[in-house]
């Protein structure tokens, strides 16, 4: 069980030093508690306090490593159930299957359809960062390692799926510098699993016709000395693998239960085979239900982008609004005498605005100001998008890059036409539309004007 303040404090040198931060050691000991600082920030804790504590004060779900080098992805180390209670801290990562059952030219398609599913979104890559390669029943270790291989030429961290130890063995060997997951652990084979995993350096999976045996495997692999584990809850059914994806991350965290405080595998190609649309609409559910890592059958830009950018909410600080690096983004062939269009760096702002941008093909630079993340009337409100902001940011980042002097400001602040001017001599001062889809319009209309 998690200790509290109190418990700490009785094992910390008591010297109130400061310099991890805090004023007292006894303000130090709440925050651990708390999770808001680690205990390893105390400079002058001893050995043995630190040996006692780091265990008892660590996550209840272990944060585990996979992949390696620029492909290293991070799982677990969840500390809540529910995204509003404080944020969670490790995304789900999406993983595409292939199977030594699919004939080749099956496989070819799939290995050059992933790659496809690639860009940027606020700041960060979207793409399938897993392959997940399946060994059914009737395959050898000639066609698993061979598939294997050709996974592994992607580039991208691979789940590799096999109960048979002998076959798991020959392919582990082929790849483990890429650090993959060895998914093949059970109640009869998961000592000789343990030791392929172990030897090779791997994160090892671990299932169970059941949540009572995958429980005791885990607790029987613990035993063993190995504690870098994934836990796949995929049950017989949709019903059965929710039930375990929730039961699991429950008794984690809120039963504190540690023997459950493993990421989760939920391979939706088993339950949901052959409909994609259906498999889609899992894996958004299981995005925020707990799935650290889910298998689909394919990744087309179709699914990636509603489940990359249900993700990327989910998995966001909920106190930081979600934004946009603030500068100067040139759109359409726009060089520095085009037309310069403003508004805020709230990401869903942001997106709109530039969509309709595109859609209207008028060169322009829009510029994105520091508005502390917040809409064009909330930040309007709050004083963060303002005449003297505005005029601020533009005199220091704009004029010295952009020859124009005609800016378009959002219809909605209207009311800062006056006072940009003021502080912006030698601007003409464009009051555009209130809203992003009357943008295209808008600009069409100046561009027949010969305004533009």
């Amino acid at each position: 069980m998690a200790l509290n303040g109190i418990q700490i404090f009785k094992l910390t040198p008591k010297k109130n030093c400061k310099e991890c931060g805090c004023p007292t050691c006894m303000a130090f000991s709440m925050k651990v508690a708390q999770g808001a600082m680690k205990i390893e920030q105390c400079p002058h804790m001893s050995e043995d306090a630190l040996a006692s504590l780091s265990e008892a004060t660590a996550p209840p779900m272990k944060t585990i490593k996979v992949g390696a080098g620029a492909e290293e992805l991070t799982l677990g180390g969840e500390t809540v159930l529910f995204r509003h209670e404080k944020t969670f801290v490790n995304k789900s990562r999406y993983a595409v299957e292939l199977c030594t059952c699919m004939d080749d030219a099956t496989v070819e398609a799939k290995l050059a359809e992933i790659p496809k599913v690639d860009y940027d979104r606020i700041g960060e890559r979207m793409y399938t960062e897993l392959v997940y390669v399946n060994c059914d029943a009737d395959a050898d270790a000639d066609k698993y390692v061979a598939l294997v291989q050709k996974a592994a030429g992607l580039g991208r961290t691979l789940v590799l799926g096999c109960t048979d130890v002998e076959i798991a063995k020959a392919a582990v060997e082929v790849c483990k510098d890429s650090k993959p997951v060895l998914n093949g652990a059970n109640a009869s084979n998961y000592e000789a699993m343990n030791a392929v995993a172990t030897a090779a350096g791997v994160v090892l999976g671990v299932s169970g016709k059941d949540l009572n045996e995958l429980y005791d495997t885990v607790a029987a692999l613990e035993k063993l000395g190995n504690k870098n584990l994934v836990l796949d809850v995929t049950g017989a059914d949709v019903k059965e693998t929710f039930g375990n994806a929730v039961q699991v991350r429950r008794a984690a965290l809120k039963d504190q239960d540690r023997t459950f405080g493993y990421p989760s595998i939920v391979n939706l190609a088993k339950i949901a085979g052959g409909d994609y649309h259906l498999q889609a609409a899992l894996a958004a559910v299981f995005t925020m239900k707990y799935g650290s890592i889910i298998v689909m059958e394919r990744m087309t830009y179709a699914e990636a982008l509603p489940l990359y950018g249900l993700r990327q909410n989910v998995f966001t600080d909920p106190q930081k609004p979600m934004r946009v690096e603030p500068g100067i983004y040139p759109m359409n062939g726009a060089d520095e005498n085009s037309l310069v269009v403003t508004t805020v760096d709230f990401a869903l702002t942001y997106f709109l605005v530039t969509g309709e941008l595109e859609r209207s093909g008028v060169p322009l630079n829009l510029v994105i100001n520091d508005a502390g993340g917040l809409s064009v009337l909330t930040s309007w409100a709050a004083g963060k998008f303002s005449g003297n902001s505005i005029s601020a940011f533009f005199k220091e980042n704009v004029e010295p890059k952009v020859k124009s002097r005609r800016l378009v400001i959002p219809g909605k602040v209207a009311v800062l036409k006056g006072d940009l001017e003021a502080k912006l001599p030698g601007w003409e001062i464009i009051v555009g539309p209130r809203e992003a889809v009357q943008l295209v319009k808008f600009l069409k209309d100046m561009q027949a004007d010969g305004q533009i």
